[in-house]
Order: C-alpha cells, then structure tokens, then sequence
C-alpha cells in the first residue's frame, strides 16, 4: 500500500468508545494511511470468549471473531497491565480483575486494595494491537509503557486504569489527567497501534 494511494478498511473489534476513538486518533495520523477506513463493530455482535493464554491470542480472537461475521479486515487489540509487587497480576485478567462482569471502578477499588501500604508500585502496561484478514494473513505489533500505580484515582479522563496509573515519560500526572493526544504520544497502546500502522503503511499495493 503507497501512502495515500491504496484505500484500506478495517472493523474495529473494540466496543468500548474511548479505546475506538484513541485507535481512530493514532491510525488516523499514522503516515501513509491516508486512505483508511474504520468501521465500528456491528452492535449486535456477541462478545467471543477470550480464553487464549496470550496477549496476541486474545487479540486474534477478537479480530477473527469480526471477520467471521464481516467478511472483511478487522483490527482488534489486547492489553495486561502487569503489577511488579502482584507477580504480574492482573495480567491477561486486567479487565476482569475484580471478576466477570467487574466495572472499571471494581477493578481500580481492588488494585488499591491489593497495593494498600505496598512501597513497591512499579507497573508495566502491555498492548497487542492486530489486524486479521479474511484471506488468513494478519499483521501484529507490540507497545508497552511502564510507571507506577498511584496511591489514589486522579483524572478524569480516559478509561479503565487511567485513573491510577502514572507513566515514566510524563510528567507526574495519570493518565487520566492527560488529554487524548499527550495519553496517545505515550501510552502502550498508542506505541502498539503507531507499529502496526508502520506495518499496514508497509503492504504491497
């Protein structure tokens, strides 16, 4: 694919709004899609069941899951949030930490919980970012940002863990405080999709 030549669409395999508009934010700028398309996934599509022991195998389930339905391209990502004093916990459970059906709010109330009175909050977030073709062919990258968990919610904005996580490469501030575009020059999963757009800008025509 020439930049700005070759028109590309994909199927977002996410529901969730704020994650659909950061991918749509990051691909978006990326140098050398300027012809993508991205689709929202079709509101009456069940979620798969995401039973893989990776990050790319969630991911690949995700996109391949909306292939099968669409017939077409779809993009999909997963994320861990890896906590140094937990042995990596939550892991490949970060959105369902404070079990099935957990909020973003359970999830936060259990990771402060586990953490109360921890000296050690060295984190590391974890993104798999992949597009899945019907013809078989996928494409995959990763993005990580490490920092700490801070000792209370700040922010109010972003999603998820935002709230309590402080990147390294910033300035002090959660992610939740930062606005899209200072989150999405930093993040895990802008690092994640910003390779993945390098990879798509990449293909042959």
């Amino acid at each position: 694919m020439r930049p700005g030549e070759a028109h590309l669409r994909l199927v977002l395999a996410t529901g969730n709004p704020g994650k659909a508009a950061e991918l749509a934010a990051v691909l978006g700028a990326a140098e050398g899609l300027a012809g993508l398309e991205l689709l929202p996934r079709p509101p009456d599509l069940p979620e798969p069941e995401e039973d893989g022991d990776t990050l790319v195998a969630n991911a690949r389930i995700k996109a391949l899951t909306v292939v099968a339905a669409c017939g077409e391209a779809a993009v999909a990502d997963d994320t861990g949030l890896e906590v140094a004093a937990l042995g990596g916990a939550p892991g490949l459970r970060t959105a369902r930490y404070a079990g099935e059906g957990a909020t973003f709010d359970d999830n936060i109330a259990k990771l402060l919980g586990e953490l109360d009175g921890v000296a050690d909050r060295r984190a590391r977030w974890r993104t798999v970012a992949l597009v899945a073709f019907p013809d078989g062919r996928e494409l995959a990258a990763e993005g990580t940002c490490d920092g700490v968990i801070a000792e209370a919610r700040r922010g109010e904005g972003g999603f998820g863990y935002d709230p309590v996580f402080v990147p390294d490469a910033g300035d002090g501030r959660t992610l939740a405080e930062l606005d899209r575009e200072e989150k999405n020059s930093l993040s895990h999963r802008g690092h994640a999709f910003r390779a993945l757009a390098a990879r798509l800008a990449s293909l042959p025509p």
